[in-house]
């Protein structure tokens, strides 16, 4: 079964994004960096989300990124789902922290449960069967709305959903030109799909 084994996101200062994940969310290795100066504006088509067990630790979070100098694009908040709240990185990259409780349990940590990479497509079946043409399986569907794979033993689980309704979750246009800054490591690639993010075998993705 494919899976992704590497995230790595194309910023500007590598340095400074390094800082930045482990300073706000404490991802060292989880998620890497490539220095580039490929032109993007607007929304970039992805997000990053970050599920944790507790209302109190997505606060925590949310405030060390903050704190990192990131911006508010929804402040934390209650929701029919669960409780969340997303920010965008001095980088660009957008981040979304939630929770499916509704009440915290104990104290508030730090720990991430899951690490989930949302692609914005436009037509979530047609990508659906590109994936799975790709050797990955399908964990959850809903109808044309929303995609989840198996993530097997990767630290990150691969979802789509569609790129107007991604963009309207995170407080964000949908709008956005050029590139998407990401690059995704895996045995699936080298291959491009058909909403333009890249894939590379993980071998051929470089470490910060």
């Amino acid at each position: 079964m494919a899976s992704i084994e590497t995230v790595t996101l194309e910023v500007a200062d590598p340095t400074a994004s390094h800082q930045f994940c482990t300073t706000a969310f404490g991802l060292d290795t989880q998620v890497r960096l490539r220095a580039s100066g490929a032109a993007t504006t607007g929304f970039r088509g992805f997000t990053l989300a970050l599920t944790v067990s507790q209302p109190g630790s997505v606060d925590s979070l949310i405030g060390a990124a903050l704190d990192a100098g990131a911006t508010s694009l929804k402040p934390a908040a209650k929701s029919f789902w669960g409780y969340g709240g997303v920010v965008q990185a001095p980088d660009g990259t957008i981040w979304k922290v939630a929770t499916s409780a509704k009440k915290d349990t104990g104290p508030a940590t730090r720990q991430i449960d899951e690490i989930v990479l949302l692609l914005g497509v436009e037509d979530v079946v047609a990508s659906k069967r590109f994936y799975v043409g790709q050797g990955l399986a399908v964990a959850k569907s809903f109808s044309r709305v929303y995609v989840e794979f198996a993530a097997g033993a990767s630290p990150v689980k691969l979802a789509l959903y569609r790129r107007r309704a991604l963009a309207k979750d995170v407080g964000v246009s949908p709008d956005g030109t050029g590139s998407h800054g990401l690059v995704i490591g895996g045995e699936a690639g080298p291959f491009t799909d058909p909403d333009g993010f890249a894939w590379e075998a993980a071998s051929q993705v470089p470490t910060r």
